[in-house]
């Protein structure tokens, strides 16, 4: 009976240990990831694959993990919005637009990123098609009004929208997305406006996909908890409602405390093991509302920290790294402004580099709870990233004043490192002074 006993709890233990060694919800490369977005057309001169293939090295030394690249299929010419259209309107989903170059261009692109240990991601727009597509003229794959005309959705004149009531239809989109996979080697999907496809769909393609690539990564462009997206096809969702109350908190028309609020609520709405993608810009944000300068004024790099130390992944829109600072035009040709003075390129590759030195700011399941330090000072948002092994500390003063203020750091008392290098000793109570915008991150 003893030797029973003994086999049972030896057994429930190494069973236990591989639990713990189990795979996680996520592939592994994505944990510590930061995710870059390519605009092809507007990140060089050339506007081409080639031309962005020879910019991956900088993008790996700034610290670039995933590259999502906005489409590049055909653009459709009816309807067709400005000189050279909206990405968006995809004509052929298995094609390249010549705008950009080759297949054989962009499998260079892929492999050569793939040998720098980045991964590339396919903007991938499953919601609607050219109205020149070759898929309108199968009856039924599309909705029409009851003339048969075919339906936009919006404002999007340049679209016509899919029916997913059609089964031969879904069949084709996945066979598409599989293709990208199968032939071209890419790592996954960014899914444009992916609660406006019914999420059946998602879960039967995404689960298809992963028999055959268990590490591909997927985000969609949703934040929809009704949607339940992220529970099953998708690894990633959009921080939207965090992206504007960022850009509110930084205008001083919300109170800091609205953002520990937004993460109470957020607690218990997504999967725990959901990632939250974090942002200040991205193409829609750009083009449409302004540039981070635009929306956040001076506190555009307090708000870039703030993207790293919260919960989630930290996403760079392309330019930012050069301090881009105009609105780049959608339909049209308009390339990125690269400031030689700019420090955003130093700042972002110290923000990447201690989120990969920090398991607590690894992106969920993986990294730390976000735990509020009492402050003082309604005008200081102060945080902490805990584990037994390593803590992150984050102190941000979202105001155009010079804030002193008291925090309550009994819990956290220790050596830190600061971003810069520079060792600080943190106390049980600690009065610093930050000048307006500063933010502090301490790591142990």
């Amino acid at each position: 009976m003893k030797k029973t006993l003994f086999f049972f709890v030896a057994t429930l233990a190494i069973l236990v240990g591989c639990q713990k060694q189990q795979p996680t919800k996520h592939c592994d490369w994505a944990y510590d990831a930061v995710i870059y977005e390519l605009n092809t057309r507007q990140f060089t001169p050339e506007g081409t694959f080639a031309a962005a293939e020879a910019e991956l090295p900088a993008l790996k030394e700034l610290g670039v993990d995933i590259i999502w690249v906005m489409p590049i299929q055909p653009i459709g010419k009816i309807t067709r919005k400005g000189t050279l259209g909206s990405y968006y309107s995809i004509i052929d989903y298995c094609d390249f637009n010549p705008e950009f170059g080759t297949r054989e261009d962009f499998v260079r692109f892929v492999n050569t990123a793939h040998e720098l240990d980045m991964y590339v991601i396919l903007d991938w727009v499953a919601n609607h098609t050219a109205p020149d597509s070759k898929w309108t003229q199968n009856e039924g794959w599309h909705y029409r009004d009851s003339l048969g005309n075919l339906m936009v959705q919006y404002d999007w004149t340049d679209i016509s929208k899919l029916n997913y009531d059609n089964q031969d239809m879904r069949n084709e989109m996945l066979k598409s997305m599989r293709w990208w996979m199968d032939s071209i080697g890419i790592d996954g999907f960014r899914c444009d406006v992916a609660m406006e496809v019914p999420t059946d769909f998602w879960n039967w393609a995404m689960a298809d996909i992963r028999k055959d690539y268990p590490n591909m990564f997927t985000l969609c462009e949703a934040e929809q908890p009704e949607n339940e997206l992220t529970i099953e096809a998708f690894d990633m969702y959009y921080g939207w409602n965090l992206h504007h109350l960022m850009n509110d908190v930084a205008q001083m028309k919300k109170p800091v405390d609205s953002l520990w609020a937004y993460f109470d609520d957020y607690a218990t709405l997504f999967p725990d093991y959901a990632i939250r993608m974090n942002f200040t810009s991205n193409h829609d944000e750009n083009s449409w509302n302004g540039t981070e300068f635009e929306r956040m004024g001076e506190a555009s790099d307090a708000m870039a920290a703030f993207t790293y130390i919260v919960p989630g992944m930290p996403l760079i829109y392309c330019g930012q790294e050069y301090a881009n600072n105009h609105r780049l035009e959608f339909f049209e040709k308009d390339c990125i402004d690269r400031n030689p003075a700019a420090h955003q390129f130093n700042m972002y590759q110290d923000l990447n580099r201690i989120r990969k030195q920090n398991p607590a700011l690894y992106s969920p399941e993986l990294g730390a709870p976000m735990i509020r330090i009492q402050t003082d000072n309604d005008k200081i948002f102060a945080c902490a990233r805990p584990t037994k092994e390593n803590t992150v500390l984050g102190i941000f003063n979202f105001s155009p004043e010079e804030q002193t203020v008291v925090l309550q750091t009994a819990e956290y008392a220790g050596s830190y490192t600061c971003i810069c290098g520079k060792k600080v000793e943190v106390g049980d109570e600690d009065i610093i002074t930050l000048k307006p915008w500063e933010w502090l991150i301490y790591c142990k």
